[in-house]
């Protein structure tokens, strides 16, 4: 076939494949043949990129990092809607519809908790998709939204111009894995999947909108240039048959329907794959809306009915505390059983200590409990009259549950944390940082591989990686021989790190790369950073008493002096590397903005420092120089008002040279 032609071929088998999954969900490809045909794909279109099309599946990832969104004024209003909280309230919007217009019939709609988007196609081609903002402006977010793959590039029987409204979502099984993800690497959960979905429709770099697992439910057609339509759910068949995935709806000619329908949505919420706040009513009939029409808030031919949160009493039979991949202690009660919101609840968070004092929370207290935003499980407020006698006020332990470690406030008070430098319950959390880029750079080591270590018992603190065998690490589930000896061998190179990659690896609070740089350049060794004293470490520069107390702290642990043995024991190099050489960015400091083409932020930082700059990451008048590449923001314009140079790649490059 000639490879154009089969360019186009590939181009339509995936792209209904992919309707047929993330749509449908009706897959009649398997993964490994998409895959496969897609990979052809890119081949192809590699060798012929004249043949590259905006509505190739090849393109669900957009190019470089954006520095900021451009505003966007919607053709047509995203209004929001009125909310009803009972019966009564939805009987009185009723009323009013139906002085104005009559026969009215209704349709019903799941309200999906996520970020309501406007999509724009001319001529077919999906070429814009923006934000709702405040209604009439909202953000130009058409790369993350490329990325959601149940958004047709390309739709067939379009007019010249056609916007559509959905909701971007998160669905609930992505959210979870999402937050185990994080949680493993120590970051901050998200609340919900709404905040998720956010967050992540407003990454400014679509690889990472696109690893999220976002999708859509539309729900209303804004525009559609010369197309006669009568309906609502007219409006909703002819998205459907353009490929969209359309909001499930019901259609209602009486009251009791609706509340039928409201009542039926609530308690099957837990079999939606979205998060719901509530239901929709609106008009059908969009000559009755027109009638209608809005108030300077919201339209008068819809409402939103959001579902009162159940709260039930339980009574707290224990309060359990598990320590987190980032030391922290999390307190959680655990309760008689309770039914909530569909589901079984026997435990609710606590959060922590100040939680746990300002309501007084105490084993055997009698409880009100309710799911917060239908997910998380929690404790509203204590039911005193129901309070057994002999209770005791609660106070988390001393020592961490897990390992045995002090335990210590945070700084701003809000989390207590092991200590433990090997604390089991922090090891997946340990191991991911000892061996990231920055740190030790172990190739090969990730999260998979580092579950199995630990998994087959082979590891428990990050010193026994530099003792594994060949023979038990072959034996592990994907591995066999070859991969075991080059992940031996990447340990093997990691040893030659220098001190500053180490202090970075230990996950010392407070102590990041720029601090471990210091002090290796101050300490020279691993010992004579062991003996600092207080006064000695605060005489560095940017080092702050309370990242010196933390290095202290750290470094009288057991478990600290334990690993540090193992690693001595390994040959892990324990001192700074020689200084001199090129200087000459010497007492300059740097600020990096915009994309450059020849190296990532992190490589150029890195090209900095090495010649014995400082890479900043904000500008004031005491910055030497601006190095602005594509799409340049905030950080060109202040340095533009304050003075500071600013070098174009190439002329930074020369700097380099």
């Amino acid at each position: 076939m000639d490879e154009l032609l089969e360019i186009a071929d590939l181009r339509q088998r995936l792209n209904q494949a992919g309707y047929e999954y993330y749509v449908l969900d009706r897959p009649t490809m398997s993964d490994y043949d998409y895959d496969h045909l897609l990979r052809r794909l890119e081949e192809l279109e590699a060798a012929h990129p004249e043949a590259v099309t905006p509505d190739s599946p090849t393109q669900r990832v957009g190019g470089k990092p954006l520095d900021s969104f451009v505003q966007v004024v919607h053709k047509v209003p995203l209004e929001s809607l009125q909310d009803v909280f009972d019966f009564e309230e939805l009987a009185a919007f009723d009323q009013r519809v139906r002085g104005v217009v009559s026969p009215v019939e209704y349709v019903v709609e799941p309200k999906v908790d996520g970020l309501s988007v406007a999509l724009e196609y001319r001529d077919g081609l999906f070429v814009r998709g923006a934000t709702r903002g405040d209604g009439q402006v909202g953000e130009d977010v058409t790369e993350n939204l490329r990325t959601i793959r149940s958004i047709p590039l390309r739709i067939p029987d379009a007019p010249a111009q056609l916007i559509v409204r959905g909701e971007v979502f998160m669905p609930k099984r992505v959210f979870h894995a999402l937050n185990e993800e994080r949680e493993r690497r120590g970051e901050a959960l998200f609340a919900n999947p709404r905040n998720a979905a956010a967050g992540s429709l407003r990454q400014l770099d679509p690889r990472v909108a696109a690893s999220r697992k976002l999708d859509i439910l539309l729900f209303n057609v804004q525009w559609a240039e010369g197309v006669t339509l009568n309906s609502h759910l007219e409006t909703l068949k002819y998205m459907g048959d353009r490929g969209f995935k359309v909001i499930p709806h019901y259609s209602c000619t009486t009251m009791e329907e609706v509340t039928a329908h409201i009542r039926e949505i609530g308690e099957n919420r837990e079999t939606f794959q979205f998060d719901i706040d509530g239901a929709v009513v609106k008009v059908n009939d969009l000559a009755q809306r027109e009638q209608l029409g809005s108030t300077a808030k919201f339209p008068r031919w819809a409402a939103a009915y959001k579902y009162p949160p159940e709260v039930k009493e339980a009574r707290v039979l224990d309060i359990a505390v598990q320590v987190g991949r980032t030391g922290v202690l999390t307190p959680k009660a655990v309760l008689t059983p309770v039914r909530l919101a569909g589901t079984t609840v026997t435990n609710a968070t606590l959060h922590n200590q100040d939680f746990i004092t300002e309501k007084d929370i105490r084993i055997g207290d009698t409880v009100l409990v309710r799911k917060a935003g239908e997910i998380i499980p929690e404790v509203l407020s204590v039911v005193p009259e129901k309070r057994p006698e002999g209770t005791v006020p609660y106070l988390l332990p001393a020592t961490c549950p897990v390992c045995g470690a002090p335990v210590e406030r945070d700084e701003d008070g809000a989390h207590v944390r092991c200590t433990g430098a090997e604390c089991p319950a922090q090891l997946l959390r340990n191991l991911a940082h000892f061996a990231s880029r920055d740190a030790m750079d172990i190739e090969g080591l990730g999260i998979a591989v580092m579950e199995n270590l630990v998994g087959a018992g082979l590891v428990r603190t990050p010193g026994d990686l530099y003792f594994l065998k060949l023979e038990d690490v072959a034996k592990l589930d994907r591995m066999g021989k070859r991969s075991a000896q080059n992940l031996l061998d990447a340990l093997e190179r990691s040893k030659g790190q220098d001190l500053s990659r180490l202090i970075y690896a230990f996950g010392i609070r407070q102590v990041g790369q720029k601090a471990g740089k210091l002090l290796a350049a101050r300490f020279r060794t691993l010992d004579a950073l062991q003996s600092a004293t207080l006064e000695e470490l605060t005489a560095v520069d940017d080092i702050g008493e309370i990242t010196a107390r933390s290095v202290l702290d750290w470094m009288a642990s057991p478990q600290s002096r334990h690993l540090i043995a193992r690693l001595r024991e390994a040959g892990v190099n324990m001192t700074a590397a020689e200084q001199g050489g090129d200087q000459r960015f010497a007492g300059m400091t740097f600020v990096l903005t915009g994309a450059l083409e020849h190296y990532t932020r992190d490589q150029a930082a890195a090209l900095i420092e090495e010649r014995g700059g400082k890479a900043a990451g904000s500008v004031s008048k005491k910055t030497t120089y601006v190095v602005a590449g594509e799409a340049a923001g905030s950080k060109l314009r202040k340095a533009q008002e304050l003075g500071v140079p600013v070098l174009t790649e190439e002329e930074f490059q020369a700097l380099l040279q």
